[in-house]
Parts: C-alpha cells; structure tokens; sequence
C-alpha cells in the first residue's frame, strides 16, 4: 500500500508596522545581505505573530528587537493578503500598524537583518522598497 503524504500549508500572521515621529516622517531599514530577502532594499518593521500573543504584544516585542525602542502609540491601520509568488509560494496575512516611536532612541538591533536606518519625510523615500513596503506605506497616508 504506498502512503500519500498530503502536506497542509497555512497563512502565517505578520504583524507589519510603520515607526513614524509623529511629526510626517517615517523610519525605514534597510535589509541586509543576511536578510531573508530583497536584500538592499528598503522596508518598514514587521515579525510574526506568535501563539498566544496580542496584535500589540507582537507590534512592542518587534519594535523594540528590531530597533531598540518601546512604542509610544499604537493604531491598527488595516489588514493585508500578501500572497508570494507565481504559483504562490509564500502566504501571509499582515496586519499594518502605525507606531509612534522616539526618534532618539532609534537603533539597528538586528544588524544581522539590517544594515542602515534613515528617516524619511512625505514624498521622500529611498530606493528600492521592498516589494511589500509600498502598500504598508500607503495603508499609514490614507490614515
């Protein structure tokens, strides 16, 4: 009797997050050789939602591993279905965040993902973006 091994693929929850100053600029980071992808180009936070854990909870924890800081506010700015790939080969379900963040206290804390971190005004960004950045960015505009 020969077995049929079915594998069974879900959508992983991101919560993705836009650090601003309050003031219109945004912080993005730029990825690194080591990055998972797109590496050089430029990209707003994100990690995964893990077992357990509040939207918030996640939005804190990754803030502050990725670039050293507590949020000062938080706002859901909506939900994404980013889907990776022709056939697809990467599924995620991302919730966008505005974050507040103290622009002093910025750092790279994962320098093995990042290589630069740079402030950027309205109609200002670097390129290239990352291919999911663009539509984060424009979700934190319409807000």
């Amino acid at each position: 009797m020969e077995r049929v091994s079915t594998v069974v693929r879900r959508p992983e929850v991101s919560c993705v997050f836009v650090c601003h100053d309050g003031a219109g600029r945004v912080l993005l980071a730029r990825r690194s050789a080591g990055a998972r992808d797109e590496p050089g180009s430029w990209d707003c936070g994100a990690g995964a939602l893990e077992f357990g854990e509040s939207f918030e909870a996640a939005v804190a924890r990754e803030v502050y591993e990725e670039y050293g800081v507590r949020p000062l506010g938080v706002e859901r700015l909506g939900v994404r279905n980013v889907l990776r790939g022709d056939p697809v080969t990467s599924h995620w379900v991302a919730v966008v965040f505005a974050v507040r963040v103290d622009p002093g206290g910025v750092r790279i804390g994962e320098p093995h993902k990042f290589d630069a971190l740079a402030w950027y005004g309205p109609g200002e960004l670097p390129a290239p973006l990352h291919s999911q950045c663009g539509e984060s960015l424009a979700l934190f505009a319409a807000r």
